[in-house]
């Protein structure tokens, strides 16, 4: 790992343990042209040449007369904007005359150890012996605006944060309308563009299409990164799969609009960016003042998606997750939602956490409708009161009961959100977002607090806090509900509104971060209408998000997939619960929805009294399986072996102990096959000259049934498979248990 300024070159050159990637000045103006990322190379002589400027249009030192050829044809660090490059712009500027080109040159660098923090967003970091920055300073003068391109390489990963920082550094205002996080520029390689899309209850799912000329982009404005996209892209070579061709992800650690885009040109060349989205976005700039883009991450795989996956999981485990529960046990919790929704008392909670605590679950999660007049979902967001009349005694006494049955106690809240039908809107209405002389749109009957005001904020925080302070509340789940829309606030000068936008989700990251420094043992799970922001950004804040709201067991084995594709599975919040399925209505096996909700944080959303005592003696041997396998899951290394997504038959993944000694595999059959065979599926990352007893986990007791031990070496599993036999029924699963065996 390293960065080197190679002076002679006039290149930068960014390695981690197994890529290296070359950034290029040409010209007496200091163009930065990107050279390459890809393997390693360890020596770059003559890396300079990929840039082409040894050929026509040749640079405008040498060939004046053609520059905006050459601007549209070379290979951008960071492209710019009206001035001869035509393809997709990182920055747009308007200047006080309302002209809007904008042209960034290479002034200086520096390089260093270590990574600093970004003001007021989230970011990945790390200690200053595994983590070394360069950053480049760029400037166009005759705007006097200056940007610093920052870079950070990881030790221990191969990925590469990106960022950029803005300054006015001249006597105008300036106006930012468009400032991307990165560009990349390089030859389309036959790549294909793989991205996420979906809606409520059907989050991140794999979209893949060829990459020809024009641009195709995923984005969204709906004030958070959302059901429907993803801000990730990755491109990948024609044919790659987990684990062969060339793979480049893009994943962006923010929780607001978003633009992700790559663009096919002329020449047959590709370019990514990747940032806010301008749509709606414009940022006042007086002389002096910054703007700082958030941090995207940059990864490149020669050996497929698995690589990929490996480097997002480690760097997001290791230098993006802040909170203490990242490395512990995290609580077996039932949520009393789906159990009762709004229609429940301290008398029906006692009966949840008393038949769970029984059962080995370990936390109770009182959801919506616990507060002020909150008896269905029109009133009362923003009166963060608790309501007596179904908690008798108050907050403080319930927990304490539940507590005396040896259980810990969360709570819901949904800070950003108010109810018209509440008494915080009727003393001040001014505190929604709203349009002058527009009326508000409603989504689930409520409007959007204007928390970019610190009024707002200080108020609502304070709110929250003295609820967590009146118990021993030990679990947080932070929702939001419902997309921005009726952009306008009482506090913002018509000339800063398209400021709004990014000033809510600043605002939003603001809030937890006082939430966790107030509270700073207390399990914090994010949460938007299930997994609609679902993104790097909220995991600087807390260690899981909800996944989705749908936890039929075959719909999540899809979401689950994809998200883990990005994701450690420590961070996917998954839950096992009633069937018939509240959502799509499907029935499948009690003992498959345990196996799909234990690939994540696991717990349940069902009302336990209610099960058969079939059903409850599972429970307890799910809890067990936990216990006894789920060190492994949150620490182990993921490995997607089938995909039910493509195949629409069967889904499998691996998870192989940090130690080497156990390795966990999951298979759920979905429709079963009349009159087929068993199906031979290849495991990872064994050892080959090792041999490993191939144990049933009992689904009944998490034991392992001792007559299925048979003995299979590491070679034969990775290359010949191991055989899953056609199961009777739809929906069945199974967990396999390997444990290595010394010769």
């Amino acid at each position: 790992m390293g960065i080197t300024w190679q002076e002679e070159q006039r290149l930068f050159k960014l390695d981690t343990p197994n890529t290296t990637y070359l950034i290029g000045i040409v010209d007496e103006e200091g163009f930065l042209g990107h050279i390459y990322y890809g393997n390693k190379i360890e020596d770059a002589t003559g890396a300079a040449e990929l840039l082409r400027t040894r050929e026509a249009p040749f640079t405008p030192e040498k060939n004046d007369r053609e520059r905006v050829s050459f601007m549209d044809c070379f290979p951008w660090e960071y492209s710019s904007h009206g001035v001869g490059d035509f393809r997709e712009s990182s920055v747009r500027v308007k200047d006080e005359n309302g002209c809007s080109a904008v042209l960034l040159t290479y002034v200086s660098h520096e390089i260093y150890a270590g990574k600093p923090p970004l003001e007021g967003l989230p970011a990945t970091f790390g200690p200053k012996d595994g983590v070394q920055t360069l950053d480049i300073l760029c400037e166009d003068k005759s705007l006097g605006l200056r940007a610093h391109l920052t870079y950070s390489v990881f030790e221990d990963t191969d990925a590469i944060a990106r960022s950029v920082r803005f300054e006015n550094g001249g006597s105008s205002v300036l106006r930012l309308e468009k400032a991307m996080s990165c560009c990349l520029d390089m030859d389309n390689r036959g790549f294909d563009v793989l991205t996420l899309h979906g809606s409520w209850a059907r989050e991140r799912h794999m979209e893949r299409k060829p990459v020809g000329c024009g641009r195709y982009s995923v984005s969204t404005l709906r004030g958070e990164s959302s059901h429907q996209e993803h801000p990730f892209l990755a491109l990948l070579t024609h044919g790659a799969d987990q684990d062969r061709g060339e793979v480049y992800g893009f994943h962006l650690v923010y929780s607001g609009n978003f633009l992700m885009q790559a663009e096919g040109n002329q020449f047959g060349a590709v370019r990514v960016v990747a940032g806010i989205n301008p749509e709606d976005f414009s940022w006042k700039l007086e002389p002096g003042e910054a703007f700082q883009t958030p941090e995207v991450i940059l990864t490149y795989s020669a050996q497929g998606l698995g690589p990929m996956t490996g480097s997002l999981h480690s760097l997001y485990k290791n230098h993006l997750i802040r909170s203490p529960y990242l490395h512990r046990k995290r609580p077996i919790l039932i949520n009393n939602w789906e159990a009762t929704y709004f229609d429940f008392d301290e008398k029906k909670l006692l009966e949840i956490a008393k038949e769970s605590a029984a059962l080995g679950i370990e936390m109770l999660v009182m959801d919506d409708g616990w507060f002020g007049n909150r008896y269905d979902d029109g009133r009362a967001l923003g009166d963060w009161q608790v309501n007596e009349e179904k908690l008798k005694g108050g907050l403080g006494r319930l927990v304490e009961q539940v507590n005396g049955l040896g259980m810990k106690f969360g709570i819901w809240f949904e800070p950003e959100m108010i109810s018209g039908d509440s008494k915080l809107y009727r003393k001040h209405q001014d505190w929604a977002l709203a349009v002058p002389g527009r009326r508000p749109a409603l989504s689930r009957n409520q409007y959007v607090l204007d928390i970019s005001r610190r009024e707002v904020r200080d108020y609502i925080m304070e709110q929250v806090f003295a609820v967590l302070h009146s118990a021993n509340i030990e679990y947080v789940k932070w929702d939001m509900n419902r997309p921005l829309t009726d952009l306008g606030s009482v506090s913002l000068p018509a000339d800063r509104m398209g400021e709004l936008y990014h000033r809510y989700v600043l605002g939003m990251y603001e809030m937890q971060e006082r939430l966790t420094r107030e509270f700073p043992n207390l399990l914090l799970e994010n949460c938007s209408g299930g997994g609609g922001r679902f993104d790097p950004g909220m995991l600087y804040y807390s260690p899981q998000i909800w996944c989705s709201d749908d936890t039929d067991a075959v719909e999540r084995l899809m979401i689950q997939e994809s998200t883990a594709m990005l994701y450690p599975l420590s961070a996917i919040g998954a839950h096992v619960s009633v069937c018939p399925n509240h959502t799509v209505g499907r029935s499948t096996p009690f003992e498959t929805r345990g196996y799909v909700a234990l690939a994540g944080t696991f717990g349940y959303e069902l009302d336990i009294t209610k099960l058969s005592d079939e059903d409850k003696a599972m429970v307890a041997g799910q809890t067990a399986i936990y216990h006894r396998f789920h060190d492994i899951v949150r620490e182990g290394e993921y490995h997607r072996l089938a995909s039910y997504q493509e195949n629409r038959k069967f889904d499998c993944f691996q998870i192989n102990d940090p130690t080497g000694r156990e390795s966990l595999v999951f298979y759920t059959q979905v429709l079963s096959e009349p009159n087929r065979r068993s199906r031979f599926v290849r495991l990872k990352g064994l050892s080959a000259d090792a041999r490993y007893r191939i144990f049933t986990v009992n689904a009944d007791s998490g034991e392992l049934k001792k007559d299925t031990g048979r003995v299979i070496s590491g070679a034969v599993l990775m290359n010949g498979g191991i055989c899953f036999e056609s199961l009777t029924g739809d929906f069945r699963g199974s967990l396999l248990c390997l444990e290595r065996v010394d010769r």
